[in-house]
């Protein structure tokens, strides 16, 4: 058969269209939702695992969904403790040339082969962004989600970064290089919140997201 980078390209427009389709399908009837994002290293017995559980059983009491990237580490901490108090788990799983199996406590899956298809889902449908430590996927989810707020592409709302230790290095980065240097304004830096415990997380939400109905365990 004799490749046809046209046809090629047709298709692929397809697949993405595809994507998109299944996702807003799907997550159009879940409500108001929190995405999570943070390490995949993260093991059971790490603090952060257990904050992101205990985060997303508080957030499921709020009446929110919880979303993440379906992988191990702190996405599954969310995932199961969503799963476990009764609540929406849904897991945006992207495919890799290493296989990234979704976690066990998932309870709606979707599947995208594009990083960017899967980036508009966890953000369209998304009241409030919590940021876990991680590595170069969680930043890039964060700039991302930062420079859409910073330009106005979507309306302002919760970007929370969750562990202070972590997270102040970073801040105190960002001050003396990026404002210093005159690459951000001082508002820029506005955007999101640095605190160290779920509780916080839950308090900004109220505050700034308001009180959702909770969950029936019916």
């Amino acid at each position: 058969m004799v490749y046809d980078p046209l046809k090629e390209e047709t298709w692929r427009i397809f697949r993405i269209m595809s994507e998109f389709v299944d996702g807003f399908e799907d997550l159009s009837k879940i409500g108001p939702a929190i995405s999570i994002f943070g390490s995949s290293r993260a093991k059971p017995n790490d603090e952060n695992y257990k904050k992101a559980e205990k985060l997303a059983r508080l957030l499921v009491k709020e009446g929110y969904a919880v979303i993440t990237g379906a992988g191990p580490g702190v996405m599954e901490g969310a995932n199961k403790g969503a799963s476990e108090a009764g609540g929406e788990s849904i897991g945006l799983n992207i495919q890799l040339p290493f296989v990234q199996k979704p976690n066990s406590y998932v309870k709606k899956k979707l599947e995208f082969r594009y990083f960017f298809c899967r980036r508009v889902m966890f953000v369209k449908y998304a009241k409030a962004f919590v940021m876990f430590p991680g590595g170069y996927g969680t930043f890039d989810e964060f700039f991302e989600i930062v420079t859409l707020i910073q330009t106005q592409k979507i309306k302002p709302v919760p970007v929370i970064l969750l562990g202070e230790t972590y997270w102040n290095t970073f801040l105190t980065w960002a001050k003396e290089v990026l404002l210093a240097g005159d690459y951000i304004e001082p508002r820029d830096l506005k955007i999101f919140q640095i605190v160290d415990t779920p509780e916080q997380v839950i308090q900004i939400i109220q505050r700034l997201g308001g009180r959702r109905a909770p969950v029936s365990r019916k």
